[in-house]
């Protein structure tokens, strides 16, 4: 379980009514999903995609019924119990920020950010998340495939493109990516 903190100058703040109380820590926990998370984690999944992915579904109804199709409570919970995944959600004060998820070769299928926590450090701390995840299961690498709209936050954190753009889901883009994981060196691990 990762723990991020941040003091109130790093957080956003919703109003600028100068009354409003702001708190001092705002803290941050990642950890394994649990059975209870996924109708919330449903929830921020469907409204990442339906409201920050505009620039790969175009808003058509047809591409989002097919890439909202599998963001079910039963996949979630099926997720969860794929024994070589590892579902990771984001939680601030009871509420679920993002979810993402890593398998046991290092391929990240899943990093979704609730658009209620966007440009907050979230996507970046659920990323580092589940690569120090990939590590711990021995990868020296993490693959995925982008979206148009998370393509350039990506490549801003190590990426690099790994092979010529599909479409997922009926969309037109969908950019293979990868990055080299610095772990413990070969040899150096438990024994």
């Amino acid at each position: 379980m990762l723990d991020w903190s941040r003091t109130a100058e790093d957080a956003e703040v919703a109003s600028v009514d100068s009354k409003q109380e702001i708190p001092q820590t705002v803290s941050m926990e990642i950890r394994d999903a649990v059975p209870d998370d996924a109708a919330a984690g449903c929830i921020v999944m469907r409204r990442s995609i339906a409201e920050l992915c505009v620039a790969d579904h175009k808003n058509d109804p047809a591409i989002l019924a097919r890439w909202l199709g599998n963001k079910t409570i039963e996949n979630f919970v099926g997720w969860i119990n794929q024994s070589d995944n590892s579902l990771l959600v984001a939680v601030e004060d009871g509420r679920i920020l993002a979810v993402g998820s890593v398998t046991d070769s290092g391929s990240i299928g899943l990093n979704y950010v609730s658009p209620d926590a966007r440009f907050r450090g979230v996507s970046r701390a659920l990323l580092r998340a589940l690569e120090a995840r990939a590590i711990e299961r021995k990868n020296r690498q993490c693959t995925l495939t982008s979206t148009e709209t998370a393509r350039r936050f990506y490549l801003s954190n190590g990426y690099v493109a790994s092979g010529p753009a599909s479409g997922a889901f009926g969309t037109g883009s969908g950019y293979p990516m990868s990055k080299p994981l610095a772990g413990p060196p070969e040899g150096r691990g438990e024994t």
